[in-house]
């Protein structure tokens, strides 16, 4: 055989690699990243892809192409991408998430990419969702507590004390307040725990809780100790013992209990600060609603919050571009567009301040009332909590608030079960 001239090898292999890396860049140039967002309310996704639109209008060089993802798959969908070397280059999702992908190796260290201006401007409370280890793995920039929507007339007319950030209710007062409230087959309070353990856990944080301890070898384990019974033992008392609860909500996701709130059956929902844009959308006409704190324990109005962010991905060929738009995208008053779009709250101080964000209307200003006691999740950092969460947690805290079992054995099954779940992540 005739041997191939050596030149001629190398200009084939040459354009080979060249037409390989043909996603990452045109033959002029020009850098295309792909934006996977998980923006799906109109006024969101609006806001989102006005702002590509700004960006590519801007810098030529450096396009940005919109991708719609959804948040009902956006774990096992990044997965997917990660392991096919098709992730996108700038990642939307929320810090619960990202321990496992930043621990494998899948997303970028963002610590020297960061800008100063971001790093200053979010606070470093927010900055502890997203970091791991030594390394930053996402920029937080939207967030909301849970609080509490009331029917307006029912607490007026019942001569209730009405809290506000200043001066919550305790979370004894609270159980007192929904017995009052109740009676004649109305109920006090709808809790929608379809998903259990994030809101119970994020709002234990009010009163000590902290359910994962971090030993000195880094492992975590699960101790479920006094100040972590407060909450879920509220909860548990007035659907089984007060009868100031519905017992038929426990299972239902926070758009379902909307109904029997607009219709008189429940007089408060505890519902994520967002859930006021469909409040909006859907109450009748004439509706009276407010929003009021979450009751507050020995740490205050203290809550876990599990921030959207925006991550790069470790395989991008083009991290700094990347960085560039988050930085763009998270300027302050775009952040407020976002927030604003999303019905949620800016991590950022500066967005914070803006009028748009503190006014009455639609009670705004009591959600910035909080911004400032919104902490990191307890389970953010924890290898294994989905796992743990979906095998272990969510049923026994399903089982609990039903009354199928008491709080020992609770204790057992968060504490025993899943411990042995969370070993298998930190040998």
């Amino acid at each position: 055989m005739r041997r191939a001239n050596p030149l001629v090898l190398v200009l084939v292999l040459t354009l080979l690699l060249a037409g390989c890396a043909g996603g990452d860049g045109t033959d002029d140039g020009r850098v295309t990243l792909r934006f996977q967002s998980l923006a799906w309310q109109q006024e969101s996704v609006e806001a989102n892809k006005e702002l590509v639109a700004e960006w590519n209008a801007a810098h030529p060089d450096v396009r940005v192409e919109y991708v719609q993802g959804s948040w009902d798959s956006v774990h096992d969908q990044l997965l997917t991408a990660f392991e096919g070397g098709e992730a996108p280059d700038i990642i939307h999702d929320a810090s619960d998430d990202l321990a496992d992908f930043a621990y494998g190796g899948h997303l970028a260290d963002l610590t020297d990419l960061v800008s100063d201006r971001l790093r200053s401007d979010i606070p470093r409370r927010s900055w502890r969702t997203t970091t791991f280890g030594d390394g930053i793995y996402g920029v937080p920039f939207l967030q909301e507590p849970r609080v509490i929507i009331a029917n307006a007339t029912w607490l007026r007319e019942s001569g209730v004390r009405i809290p506000t950030p200043g001066d919550p209710w305790t979370w004894a007062e609270f159980r007192q307040v929904t017995a009052e409230l109740g009676g004649d087959g109305k109920y006090g309070v709808a809790w929608p725990l379809k998903e259990p353990v994030s809101a119970t856990l994020n709002l234990s944080l009010s009163t000590g809780g902290q359910l994962f301890h971090r030993g000195a070898d880094g492992k975590v384990t699960v101790r479920f100790e006094s100040a972590d019974e407060t909450v879920p033992r509220t909860i548990h008392d007035q659907v089984n013992t007060d009868g100031s609860a519905s017992d038929s909500t426990l299972g239902s996701g926070g758009s379902d209990t909307l109904p029997g709130f607009f219709g008189g059956r429940f007089a408060m929902v505890p519902l994520g600060f967002s859930y006021r844009q469909q409040i909006v959308q859907q109450a009748p006409e004439g509706f009276d609603w407010q929003v009021l704190p979450a009751p507050a324990g020995a740490d205050g109005l203290s809550q876990g919050v599990s921030p959207q962010t925006l991550s790069v991905a470790r395989d991008s060929p083009h991290k700094e571009e990347a960085a560039e738009f988050i930085d763009f995208l998270l300027r302050p008053e775009n952040m407020v567009r976002l927030a604003l779009g999303d019905w949620m709250l800016p991590t950022g101080t500066r967005a914070l301040e803006d009028p748009a964000l503190r006014t009455t209307e639609h009670d705004w200003a009591i959600g910035t009332a909080l911004a400032g006691h919104l902490r990191s999740a307890p389970a953010q950092s924890v290898r294994g909590y989905p796992e743990w969460k979906d095998k272990v947690a969510t049923p026994a805290f399903q089982e609990y608030y039903s009354g199928a079992i008491g709080l020992d054995e609770l204790r057992r099954r968060l504490e025993r079960d899943g411990n042995l779940v969370l070993a298998r992540y930190q040998r």
